[in-house]
């Protein structure tokens, strides 16, 4: 079993910078797969960032050039670094990982993160 633990979200104003970080303990060598997901409000749950074993990285559309994802293999941590952020990028942010590089869905998941942008 993977427990996972985020931190680093709050309240920023708009153009604003935040850094969310995650920590992955219990059977981490079982992981592969580490990312984030979001939901805002009255939205569905979305993918923001994920990144495989091999560094490898894959975006949302909204968020490409402004958040940016990094790993640590050895650690299995996992962090975001957000930047221009936007009022729609108000939501929660969820830690994932996976013990596959490409899963359809992620089978661990934190208990969220709230990053709220103000105008």
């Amino acid at each position: 079993q993977v427990q996972l633990v985020e931190s680093g979200g709050g309240l920023v104003q708009v153009g604003g910078s935040l850094r969310l970080s995650c920590a992955a303990s219990g059977s981490i060598s079982s992981i592969n797969a580490m990312g984030w997901y979001r939901q805002g409000p009255g939205k569905q749950r979305e993918l923001v960032a994920v990144t495989t074993s091999a560094d490898t990285t894959r975006y949302a559309d909204s968020v490409k050039g402004r958040f940016t994802i990094s790993r640590d293999n050895a650690k299995k941590t996992v962090s975001l670094q957000m930047n221009s952020l936007k009022p729609e990028d108000t939501a929660v942010y969820y830690c994932v990982a996976d013990p596959v590089d490409y899963p359809s869905w992620y089978e661990y998941w934190g208990q969220g993160t709230q990053v709220t942008v103000s105008s």
